[in-house]
């Protein structure tokens, strides 16, 4: 989508260039080119042009400069759509970005295969694919979707239709209103993934291997993640400094007392502060610092792959599902909810385990921990804590019963 995109930047350009080519054209049609534009200098600034106007003239002419070839303009203006497709990745998250493409091309699919066509946009026909999505009837396994994917499907469809230059009305009572029955009838509270609380995570870090690089890189991203509150995508998105990468979400500044991150997110920019441990066993800046040190990491992406059977560190970033397979592959080896089969375990934790961890384990007013996930409301932030005190205000007590 993105490619299609700079495409139309590129041949609105020719367009454009194509056209003024033909006024040119017409306004010398023998010469087939246009007469170079003529510019009035006043008598003041001519006599600096080497004899071009008598003296006397109220006026002379001078040609303007000479255009640009069309091969060097088109070269420009590409370079621009180029920098135009940048900017239109960077709009979204990668993550966002591939949801919307796979979502886009599920939608095309079902069309191709009722005879129906995705374009222009038909709020009826978005009413049927919703429908035979709730159902189970737009996959091949007959298998139903969530609300929630669903939503995200509505939600990419209108925006590659806007790409597109089309609009989706999704308040059209033929989305509108099969939507809400659709909530209606298959919704369902989201399911959760498993919080680590501290103590999972104590296990789950004497798993790690502290003589290997990767040991200590695996280390420094649990503490770090679960310290912060972050998110898979801030943890790998991190850099050792401002403005070292373009793909970088992030950069960190290690103090005396702990360190701070700052964050890019939906809304701007946040500052995101991690104290230091009560022990270096369990310190997050600590395992950063060891981690920085032993893999000769001074610049660039913070959390990478190490490469040669773990002896050296390689110069790419990680991608973020390495987070949650980091958080599950531990999880399973430290024997966290060992009452569960390990299938089932593997379904219960990813990278929101460790957010979800310091929600519900952090003994301090409620609106810092808000501010340490970067959330807008106070309900959200309860959404994450897996065993807070539920009953701290009991207002059956409290109205005499």
């Amino acid at each position: 989508m993105t490619d299609n995109l700079a495409l139309s930047f590129v041949l609105l350009i020719i367009e454009g260039m194509a056209r003024n080519l033909d006024a040119s054209t017409e306004s010398d049609p023998q010469r087939g080119s246009a007469r170079p534009q003529r510019t009035l200098i006043p008598v003041g600034i001519s006599s600096a042009l080497d004899g071009d106007v008598e003296n006397g003239d109220l006026s002379a002419e001078t040609p303007s400069p000479a255009p640009q070839s069309a091969s060097a303009v088109t070269a420009h203006l590409e370079a621009l759509a180029d920098r135009a497709r940048e900017y239109v990745e960077a709009a979204s998250a990668p993550n966002t970005r591939r949801a919307y493409d796979s979502d886009w091309k599920h939608f095309c699919s079902w069309c191709r295969r009722q005879g129906l066509d995705q374009l222009p946009p038909d709020p009826q026909i978005v009413g049927l694919y919703i429908t035979a999505c709730a159902s189970g009837a737009a996959t091949n396994n007959r298998k139903p979707a969530a609300v929630s994917s669903i939503e995200r499907r509505l939600s990419a469809l209108s925006w590659h239709y806007r790409q597109l230059g089309e609009r989706l009305d999704r308040g059209d009572r033929h989305i509108a209103t099969v939507l809400d029955g659709i909530r209606n009838t298959h919704g369902r509270p989201p399911v959760q993934k498993e919080a680590v609380l501290p103590e999972d995570l104590i296990a789950m870090l004497e798993t790690l291997d502290r003589g290997s690089l990767r040991g200590l890189r695996d280390r420094a991203m649990l503490l770090m993640g679960f310290a912060g509150g972050l998110r898979r995508s801030e943890v790998v998105g991190l850099d050792v400094a401002a403005d070292q990468t373009e793909d970088s979400s992030g950069w960190l500044e290690i103090l005396e007392r702990g360190m701070v991150l700052t964050l890019r997110g939906k809304n701007g920019w946040r500052e995101v502060e991690i104290g230091r441990g009560s022990s270096d066993s369990t310190c997050p800046v600590a395992a950063l610092e060891t981690w920085l040190k032993l893999g000769r990491i001074a610049h660039g992406p913070l959390f990478r792959r190490v490469t040669g059977k773990g002896k050296s560190v390689g110069p790419n970033r990680l991608q973020d599902q390495e987070v949650a397979r980091l958080v599950k592959r531990a999880a399973i080896a430290a024997g966290v909810r060992g009452d569960l089969s390990e299938v089932e375990r593997a379904t219960k934790f990813a990278g929101h385990s460790l957010r979800a961890g310091l929600a519900s384990s952090a003994e301090v007013d409620e609106r810092y921990v808000q501010k340490q996930l970067g959330h807008a409301s106070a309900e959200m932030t309860r959404r994450y804590q897996r065993r807070r005190d539920r009953f701290r205000v009991n207002l059956t007590k409290a109205a005499g019963l």
